[in-house]
């Protein structure tokens, strides 16, 4: 009987050695992968969590500062215009008037 045990215990004592090289292989694979998977996605130039976290806060403050401004801007345009829509002066009328302003010569002192 202390024949089996013994093999018994060397087959348990193989076994137990194969685990541990198996465990090891293991997580050397998993090590290497996990270099390989960093090397790939620092290659492709992608944003961390918190850059996006960051930029997306901004978009959504910049959407609701548009939403409040196109309401501001509706209640603007709703509300009735009570001044008298001034007309817009022509080029040619704006000149003349700068003319007009414009000292003549013999007006000059000292001239």
């Amino acid at each position: 009987m202390q024949t089996q045990n013994r093999l018994l215990d060397d087959l348990a004592r193989v076994a137990s050695g194969a685990m541990g090289v198996a465990v090891g292989v293991r997580e050397e694979v998993e090590a290497r992968l996990r270099d390989q998977f960093e090397r790939i996605l620092v290659r492709m130039d992608l944003v961390t969590r918190e850059e996006f976290e960051a930029v997306r806060a901004m978009a959504v403050k910049a959407r609701e500062e548009q939403e409040s401004l196109a309401k501001r801007l509706a209640a603007l345009e709703a509300r009735p215009d009570t001044r008298k829509a001034a007309k817009p002066q022509t080029r040619k009328a704006g000149a003349a008037r700068k003319r007009k302003m414009r000292p003549k010569r013999e007006d000059l002192p000292g001239k």
